[in-house]
């Protein structure tokens, strides 16, 4: 299964880039870098330090690295290509990367066990 914005949620995020651009904890808001670890209710991003950050009241937004199923499915889900140029200099991303698709996802589609969200139908093989 390719990695395109609907997808995303069903796919390991440890290692894409990341930003949190909404937040209820007002301190989380532009915390950025790649994501390190994730637990069930937390993504650890290593940006300027390594900070927690809970799924739940939490908009992120994913850089993914752009494939040609990606560039289709991103004009129906309304993706963004660039970064708008106030939200690139908060973290230290280039607006208009080339390759790159920027996809907001709601933390709350994350919350569940990473094994289990990237499991395919069928048998599990973490069990």
């Amino acid at each position: 299964m390719p990695l395109t914005p609907e997808t995303l949620p069903r796919h390991e995020l440890v290692g894409l880039r990341v930003r949190v651009v909404e937040s209820t904890n007002p301190d989380s808001v532009g915390i950025g870098g790649r994501v390190v670890d994730e637990t069930m209710r937390t993504l650890v991003i290593e940006g300027d330090r390594v900070r927690r950050v809970p799924k739940r009241g939490t908009t992120f937004e994913f850089a993914l690295p752009r494939t040609d199923e990606a560039a289709d499915a991103e004009k129906a889900s309304g993706t963004t290509l660039e970064l708008p140029s106030e939200t690139a200099g908060r973290t230290g991303q280039s607006a208009g990367c080339e390759g790159v698709a920027y996809v907001t996802v709601d933390g709350a589609r994350l919350l569940s066990r990473p094994a289990l969200r990237t499991e395919k139908a069928g048998v599990s093989t973490w069990r």
